[in-house]
Order: C-alpha cells, then structure tokens, then sequence
C-alpha cells in the first residue's frame, strides 16, 4: 500500500499578511487588557496594638534642618538613608539618619544621629551619635522599628585592605534604655 499523497494547504504558507493578522491580534488583546484592570483593594486593616505616639500631630524632626557634627572639608555632607519613630517613650517622633560626606571616589565612612525636637516643635537637633564616622564604617542595611535602631556595619579589618571593599561586617542595635541609647548584637546576628 503506498501512502496516500496529501495536497499542500494554502494556509500552512506565512505571508506578510499572516504576520500582521497576528501583531494586530496581540496588540488588540494588551490594549483591551491595560484598560480593563482590576480596582483597588479595599480590605479594612485589623486593628494593632495601640503604641504611644504624637506622630500625628508633631511630624517627626527633619534631617535637611540640621548641622551634623561630621567633617567633610570643601564637599558637602548627605544622608544616605533616613528612618523615624518614637525611640524613648516620650510620644515625639525622633529622625534616624545614616550620614556621609559627598565624595565624589571611594567608600565614605558613615555617621548614625538622632534628631529630635523639643516638644513644642521647636528647632531638630543632634541628641545622640550612634556610630562616629571616625569609626571607618559604613552602614549597609538600617532600620528603625520597635523602638530600636538596627544597622549591618560593613568594615575593614586592616588600613591595608581597599576602601571599596569592606571585608568585616557585623549587625548592631541600639536601643534607649536608663537615659542612653545601649548598643547590642541582635540574637542570631554574625559577623564576617
């Protein structure tokens, strides 16, 4: 038995035709589906614990009002990173921020300050220096949460070991406890 010979099919052959068919098919599909999204979420939020905070009517100090006690010659100083919350108890909000000149080559090291204000909203200020940038360390990961600050400092273990690659690392907390703010290892932390 020889097998039957099958005719050629006109539609097994692309044309240019076929392909703009199909572009103009797909783009139909992305435009109809951009403009059918779907709504917000309205989910109601449980309700959390109750914190003491005046966050709501004091805004917490901002950093760009205030002089850092940092050094940085004919470049001016920049915060890197910037977190707030009520870190002794007192219901104001106090501003975390990560500090370094702005040097234009290599890794500037880090300063850790706490700003806070009188209660009457007054002028931010300095209150604390958490970690001095003459310590040569920068700050990688930061938070601010629970009424601690915590921090992965990156470091180097001798001034012969390259500026741009940190070969210490260790995880920091502070917390305010009896007037001061108490640096700590978190649990589980490790170093590097």
């Amino acid at each position: 038995m020889q097998p039957s010979a099958v005719p050629e099919l006109a539609h097994t052959h692309t044309r240019p035709i076929h392909w703009l068919a199909t572009a103009t098919a797909v783009a139909g599909v992305v435009a109809l589906s951009s403009l059918m999204q779907p709504g917000a979420a309205t989910a109601a939020q449980a309700a959390g614990p109750e914190t003491k905070s005046a966050a709501a009517h004091i805004a917490p100090p901002d950093p760009a009002a205030v002089t850092f006690p940092i050094e940085c010659g004919p470049v001016e100083a920049v915060v890197k990173k910037k977190a707030s919350a009520d870190l002794d108890g007192d219901g104001d909000p106090e501003t975390v921020a990560v500090v370094h000149c702005d040097s234009p080559m290599g890794t500037p090291p880090d300063g850790v300050y706490v700003i806070t204000r009188d209660g009457d909203g007054g002028k931010p200020r300095v209150v604390a220096t958490l970690l001095a940038p003459e310590d040569r360390s920068t700050v990688g990961d930061f938070a601010v949460h629970g009424g601690a600050v915590t921090a992965t400092l990156l470091g180097y273990s001798s001034s012969d070991v390259p500026r741009c690659c940190p070969d210490v690392k260790s995880d920091v907390k502070w917390r305010w406890q009896n007037g001061a703010f108490v640096r700590s290892t978190p649990s589980g932390a490790r170093s590097v």
